[in-house]
């Protein structure tokens, strides 16, 4: 179950450095794409995101959602229906982490392209 404390958690740093907690919560496998596909897509249902993650188990997006909620990053908005409809969305300390993600987009976009040309045969 999140904690429901009022007070973030961020994981702790054995060096005691807040860049070195942030970097340990964003490093989880597959928890920097979950943050994008909120980012660009906005407040998702659990299948939703799901479908928009190829690869990630159930288990895996569980655990990194209730991770990301117990570091108010994300939100997670239940509606007692049959099903349940549960809705996930960027919290306001997760939009700012908008800015840094559009950054390592646009990096990640221009080495894809660089390493695309590198390894064509016209670059031979």
């Amino acid at each position: 179950m999140p904690n429901r404390s009022l007070k973030p958690k961020l994981p702790k740093s054995p060096s005691g450095c807040p860049m070195d907690s942030l970097l340990r919560l964003l490093m989880g496998q597959w928890t920097c794409y979950i943050l994008w596909v909120l980012c660009t897509n906005g407040p998702l249902r659990f299948g939703e995101l799901k479908r928009n993650v190829p690869g990630l188990s159930s288990k895996v997006l569980t655990e990194r959602l209730r991770m990301l909620e117990e570091s108010r990053i994300i939100f997670r908005d239940h509606h007692p229906s049959i099903p349940p409809q549960v809705t996930y969305g960027l919290t306001e300390r997760g939009k700012e982490l908008l800015t840094a993600l559009d950054e390592l987009f646009e990096i990640a976009k221009r080495w894809c392209v660089e390493d695309e040309s590198v390894a064509s045969p016209e670059s031979l």
